[in-house]
């Protein structure tokens, strides 16, 4: 019957959180019962009992222990999560309680201030107090028992592992035991300190990695959650605690670094999923700051396609070291006014607000180019702004060249007239041994950059590979397959890519553009090369949906299984920075490309993509086209050889 009217009263009051003055009458009301109880004990071998002393006493006890309740806050508290905080409430205001009444008790033994029979013994306060902690503390125990039992109860239970038993991992017991939406279960520690071995923390087995993380452990345990409490953990660490556990099909999280707790404190809402940027990731960057400043401080900054992916991070990370200026380019008007919106409503960027100028304008565009350049004059430019998809470019030729070959010409043109200090191309390992129209687009700007480095204005391209979540990477597009319920589609199971963060890559940037003295090309060390099927399996893993296919689409028109940093006939040079080499590259005579470029612009006009594409192929001898209709322009060139 008890039973049945709990689980009843938990049901209907689930949701509710008992009023604060109700929990203050309860402790009131277990403090009478501590009086009674002492008293009873006390005068049970009274004859008659003083029934005027009693309530007097009783009285000042209530009286005393409201203010102490109410000073303290111990009726603030949600009993059902009621945690070591709460008993320490407890103690110091039942304490303060005891130790006035005592006080009280010494000068009224000196200026007999009130009758001796209407004070308490001091056996009286020290018993009545004491039991009323332990009154205090059953009620609020036997509430949290209720609502585990009978409220959590009904929710299913989730088993959990716990990578670490240190402080963080008992940080993170607390909260998983307190969170009101879940019910988990805690079966194991992890930790690898051979000092904790099979010792126990919060009544529970620590052990080896070895002996948890095992498909016979996993299964009798039913564990359904692997947990990482280890917040300044190195990255490969956790980058293979995270494999082992997909690889058990657990559900990996991780508690986050104390500095991103919310208010010094730690819920289990805050607890991380891991993500697949997370696998991909690599250590921290240290830069030398002190080049960039050098490189940036108190000068004009124009960065061009400010408001892409990589732009935008640009415009971000440069607002840090204090240019005059920050004139950002971009012709999207949407993502510019979201960027707008973002850098002017945000930490730390709001701040310096009044040196940003935000441009819309297209880099194809020479003459409102050449008004941007005439108004600001800016003094260092990074140049972001391309297109960069490689079936759409394979499909509208004639759009690439303009944007990515003689935009980027506009904008070193305009850099070399208005006297610009220094011209930072982002490129990328497209542009190596190019395969599509869009990569040999961008190996024909580094080669016009490059031919331009004969005046002040110094040029220097960046190369890197694909950055993770850049807008068009193929992280997003799984994302939205997986939302959508599959299949997630690859183009060929053996194709393989590099990746880095945008924060990385940008930072590389900086650091590239200020060692570069002119006419350098920097390629980036990015790790090892991810097999995009691999990755779609991870992606699965970390989802936890079931039954998701990968589907083999085919390459695409242009595309290659690998992509190459540098060039067969290139080499590259250590610099200072061990994540940043210089290219040695085939040099281009002034006087040859500027005539080449000029039959590319007068074939423009014809708007023939096969002719255009040829002009490009004599460009970039290297330019050799895959899975594409301008494979035919090789395989006339072979004929005529």
């Amino acid at each position: 019957m008890i039973k049945k009217f709990l689980f009843w009263f938990a049901r209907k009051y689930r949701h509710n959180t008992a009023s604060r003055w109700l929990i203050l009458l309860i402790d009131l009301f277990t403090l009478v019962v501590a009086f009674a109880v002492t008293d009873m004990f006390r005068l049970r071998m009274a004859e008659h009992i003083d029934w005027p002393s009693l309530i007097v006493k009783l009285l000042a006890f209530m009286m005393l222990a409201t203010i102490c309740y109410l000073f303290i806050g111990t009726y603030r508290s949600i009993i059902r999560h009621s945690g070591m905080y709460d008993i320490y409430k407890v103690l110091v205001s039942n304490g303060i309680a005891a130790i006035a009444l005592i006080l009280f008790n010494l000068v009224n033994n000196s200026h007999h201030i009130v009758v001796n029979r209407f004070t308490p013994a001091y056996s009286e306060i020290m018993m009545t107090f004491a039991l009323q902690i332990v009154n205090m503390l059953t009620v609020r125990l036997f509430l949290q028992r209720v609502y585990n039992d009978y409220v959590r109860r009904q929710r299913p239970t989730q088993n959990v592992v716990i990578y670490g038993a240190g402080s963080a991992g008992t940080i993170a017991y607390n909260a998983l035991m307190q969170d009101p939406a879940h019910n988990y279960k805690i079966v194991a520690y992890i930790d690898d300190s051979d000092q904790k071995k099979d010792a126990a923390l919060n009544g529970i087995h620590v052990m080896k990695r070895d002996a948890v993380l095992n498909p016979d452990f996993i299964s009798k345990n039913k564990v359904s959650i692997l947990l990482i409490a280890i917040p300044s953990i190195k990255l490969a660490y956790k980058q293979e605690i995270t494999t082992l556990g997909l690889d058990l099909g657990l559900s990996v999280k991780s508690v986050p670094h104390i500095s991103k707790w919310l208010n010094d404190t730690f819920t289990a809402s805050q607890i991380q999923d891991i993500k697949i940027e997370d696998l991909l990731e690599r250590e921290s960057i240290v830069l030398d700051n002190v080049n960039i400043v050098r490189e940036v401080v108190d000068k004009v900054v124009m960065v061009t396609g400010a408001a892409g992916s990589i732009g935008s991070e640009m415009c971000r990370q440069l607002t840090q070291y204090q240019p005059a200026k920050i004139i950002m380019v971009d012709q999207a008007e949407s993502p510019m006014y979201d960027l707008q919106f973002e850098l002017k409503n945000t930490e730390p960027y709001k701040n310096v607000v009044d040196r940003m100028v935000f441009v819309i304008a297209n880099i194809k565009d020479k003459p409102r180019m050449e008004e941007v350049f005439k108004l600001y004059r800016p003094q260092v430019i990074y140049h972001a702004a391309a297109y960069k998809h490689v079936p759409f470019m394979e499909e509208n030729p004639y759009e690439a060249i303009l944007v990515n070959v003689f935009g980027t010409k506009n904008i070193a043109d305009l850099a070399i007239k208005y006297g610009a200090e220094k011209f930072v191309m982002i490129s990328t390992d497209k542009a190596v041994n190019p395969t599509n129209v869009m990569g040999a687009t961008k190996r024909m700007a580094e080669i016009y950059i490059q031919s331009r480095d004969v005046n002040q204005t110094h040029f220097v391209t960046t190369r890197f590979g694909n950055v993770l979540g850049s807008n068009g990477s193929v992280i997003p597009l799984f994302k939205k397959q997986l939302a959508a319920g599959g299949p997630l589609t690859v183009t060929h199971r053996d194709i393989v890519r590099y990746f880095m963060t945008i924060p990385e890559a940008c930072n590389l940037v900086l650091e590239a553009g200020a060692m570069g003295s002119g006419g350098d090309i920097f390629v980036f060390d990015m790790g090892s090369p991810v097999k995009i099927y691999n990755l779609a399996q991870k992606m699965i893993q970390l989802s936890g949906l079931k039954n998701i296919e990968i589907k083999e689409v085919g390459l695409r028109p242009g595309e290659k299984l690998y992509e190459e940093l540098l060039a067969t006939k290139e080499n590259t040079l250590p610099t200072y920075h061990p994540k940043i080499l210089r290219a040695e590259v085939r040099k281009y005579p002034l006087e040859s490309i500027d005539k080449k470029y000029a039959e590319l612009w007068d074939a423009m006009q014809s708007f023939d993509d096969m002719l255009l594409v040829g002009k490009m192929k004599e460009i970039v001898p290297e330019f050799k086209s895959q899975n594409s209709v301008f494979c035919s322009l090789d395989h006339q060139g072979e004929t005529k050889e």
